[in-house]
This record gives structure tokens, sequence and C-alpha cells, in this order.
């Protein structure tokens, strides 16, 4: 039931809506990866990110998308827990303090088992639009248990316009997404985050950005 559930509402509520309302042009979309285990890093400034990239994919490959977010924040009541976790499809992890002893990555990797297409904000809480902020070493840790994972970075600009941080009003703003080449495990995680931040500055150099009012 949920899995129909969560195809309906992509298939007759977001797709109908980020259409309509933002018009998104979408450059290297031929680099969004087919199948997985893989993932998909991107900015965050908007909640509509996550939509946004999972609406790009066809739907045929929706079962599989997974976008990683906090559980602190998605997980605070039941309804919005059972929405994330069963519509948008998020995996829950725990970030800051709890058990010292588990290991918050331990969902992530269960996805790539899987065969799943994981869905990752590096820059972890959604940042000052347009700003890249420094990404978390996480991804890097988590590729590095799966070498073989491809990575697939991609650049959002116009979602935090969209619909900006702490609001509910979407506004109708025209957005571009950037699909960058596939990225692999450099062999450490300080190369790997320097790779990573550097395909992402210039995916956002592509993007002919109009200064925020």
């Amino acid at each position: 039931m949920s899995r129909l559930l969560r195809g309906a509402f992509f298939l007759l509520i977001v797709r109908p809506v980020l259409t309509i309302a933002l018009g998104t042009h979408v450059r290297g979309r031929d680099h969004l990866p087919k199948k997985g285990p893989a993932i998909v890093v991107a900015n965050h400034n908007s909640h509509l990110d996550t939509l946004t990239i999972l609406a790009m994919f066809p739907m045929r490959n929706l079962p599989s998308l997974r976008p990683v977010a906090a559980m602190d924040y998605f997980m605070r009541s039941g309804p919005m827990a059972w929405f994330a976790t069963n519509i948008i499809g998020i995996i829950p992890i725990v970030r800051g303090g709890g058990d010292r002893n588990a290991d918050p990555l331990a969902p992530c990797r269960d996805a790539l088992d899987r065969g799943d297409i994981l869905i990752l904000f590096p820059e972890g809480s959604r940042g000052e639009p347009e700003k890249l902020s420094a990404f978390k070493k996480g991804v890097a840790h988590l590729v590095k248990s799966r070498p073989d994972t491809p990575v697939h970075p991609l650049f959002m600009h116009g979602l935090g316009k969209a619909l900006p941080k702490d609001s509910f009003l979407l506004v109708p703003f025209n957005c571009d997404v950037v699909v960058g080449e596939t990225l692999s495990w450099t062999g450490s995680v300080e190369s790997f985050m320097e790779t990573l931040q550097s395909a992402m500055t210039g995916l956002a150099g592509q993007i002919h950005m109009v200064p925020w009012d």
C-alpha cells in the first residue's frame, strides 16, 4: 500500500506542482544513475531539494530512491515520521550525541547493499541560498566503506528562493539543476572530499546566478 501511495503522490502531486510552479531546467540528466547501488550528492537550500531530485528520475526508479535525513528533524511526530519514511522514502540517521557505539551510517550501507540509490546533502542543514557550505565527511566515510559505489554530484539553483528556509509559501521561480560526471573513491577521505567539493564548485560555476534580493 505504501508503495502505491508513494507513486501516486509523486505522479499526481509532486511532478505537476514542480512542473507548473518551477519549470525546472536540468542539464546533464544522463549523468544520473540508472540503477543502484549509487549515491547522489547535492547542495541543500530548501525542503524542495529532495522532492525535485526524486522527480528527476523515472517513476520505475522511485522504489529504490532513498534520501538520507536527520532523524531529529523528520521524526518529531507520528504522522510526520510515517510520511517521511513511507512516502518520501527517507532513511533517518542520528546526528550528534546518542550512543557513541552506534554507527549512524549503518542504514545507508544496508541500503546500498540492497541496491538502492541514496540522496545525500553533505552540507547537513539547509544553508544560505546559493552559497555552498563546507561538506561534512560522512559521505566520504560511506564511500570508503563501499568503494565501488559511484557518486553523482548535483548542484541546484533557485529552490532556496522558491521555498526559502522556514517558509511554507511556494514562490514560482525558475530553477536550474546541473548533474556532473560520476566520481569514484580516491583512496582517502581527504582527497575524496577535495574532489567532491571541487566538482560541486565547478557545477555551480555553470549556472548564471542572479544575486538574491
